[in-house]
């Protein structure tokens, strides 16, 4: 497994693994404004847009799981279907770790929704403490919609 930057022509497959994994962890646990917002189209989109923040993980070839990472937030960590359980997700983890105490910043901390019990799980074997519940404000159109989520925190 090799980690590197995101380059454009990344996008696409990025946008594929956030689609679905996102769907896996977020349906049922959100609002439906928010799932009708997060059209196939508007991964597409965010990922093209978010290249810059993306930092991704190869096997054997091919692009396994992304981490997005912006100041001391892990926004994004997801790993395709195929490559979940492969030790893909704590790799990424470490990157992003990595990554904000690169920015400068002794904590890093990541939003989880609520119903999310998987990626809860992964966290907390990961070392990060669940530091309580928040509404998380995800960006719907020019606006914000607030999504009850887990803030989790790890000192870096």
């Amino acid at each position: 497994m090799t980690v590197r930057p995101a380059v454009a022509g990344d996008a696409d497959v990025v946008a594929g693994i956030w689609y679905a994994g996102w769907r896996d962890g977020h349906l049922g646990h959100v609002p439906e404004e928010l799932v009708a917002a997060r059209t196939e189209e508007s991964f597409w989109a965010r990922a093209a847009e978010r290249v810059a923040d993306t930092t991704v993980a190869v096997v054997g070839g091919e692009i396994a799981g992304f981490v997005m990472v912006v100041g001391d937030e892990v926004e994004q960590v997801y790993v395709a279907q195929d490559h979940r359980g492969s030790g893909v997700a704590g790799v990424l983890l470490a990157e992003a770790e990595r990554q904000v105490k690169a920015n400068g910043h002794k904590q890093a901390w990541l939003a989880v929704a609520t119903g999310n019990a998987r990626a809860r799980r992964f966290y907390e074997r990961s070392g990060w403490t669940d530091a309580g519940a928040f509404d998380y404000p995800a960006t719907v159109g020019d606006g914000t919609l607030p999504v009850p989520c887990h803030r989790y925190v790890k000192a870096v």
